[in-house]
């Protein structure tokens, strides 16, 4: 069981795993590229009846039992390049270890609609993960990764993490935003080596 912060013991709510979904915040933004990781959470929330309202730390929270485990999902309401300010709320909050945070997020290394987990590691130029490790001075955390696609130019980076995915592409993307909700289901009944062992 990870060590759990005295704060979260006095509040009273502490979780055995943090689900978080990057994404930024507002209808314009909505079902982007960048977008995929809350897209995730939102998935979770609907399996498990929860409803994300707004909390304290700048995200939309609520908490499920997956199993035995207390699992609290979030998403940030800042924008993606000040994720980690969230996610420091939240994880003080809810007391949990930093290799307990499961983090889904978008991958433009990989090829679109690929799905990886990953454990700690580098942050391959992802401006939410690096917020993540300089808000927690870890970056032990865990990762579910989408496939984005590399942008067609080093130039349009920006603009293709932003654009909205075409007809065909939003059917594909659809079938592993549901198997990322699967592997961070996964992660917590049978540890994350056993996830990845499944889904790598």
């Amino acid at each position: 069981m990870p060590r759990r912060s005295p704060d979260a013991e006095r509040t009273g709510t502490p979780a055995d795993y943090l689900v978080v979904g990057l994404g930024n915040p507002g209808d314009e933004y909505a079902r982007t590229r960048h977008n995929v990781g809350t897209d995730v959470v939102e998935i979770l929330a609907t399996r498990h009846g929860a409803r994300l309202r707004k909390g304290k730390e700048r995200a939309l929270v609520d908490e499920v039992r997956l199993g035995p485990a207390r699992v609290a999902l979030a998403v940030p309401m800042t924008y993606m390049n000040d994720s980690g300010d969230a996610l420091r709320r939240l994880v003080h909050r809810y007391g949990v270890a930093v290799d307990h945070v499961i983090v889904v997020h978008d991958e433009l290394d990989l090829p679109l609609a690929a799905l990886k987990l990953k454990a700690g590691g580098g942050l391959a130029g992802h401006n939410g993960l690096r917020s993540i490790k300089h808000h927690l001075h870890d970056d032990g955390f865990l990762r579910v990764r989408i496939g984005i696609g590399k942008p067609p130019s080093r130039e349009r980076g920006a603009d293709h993490v932003l654009d909205r995915f075409s007809k065909r592409d939003r059917t594909e993307i659809e079938v592993t935003l549901e198997a990322a909700a699967d592997a961070v289901e996964a992660i917590v009944a049978d540890g994350v080596d056993a996830a990845m062992n499944r889904y790598n």
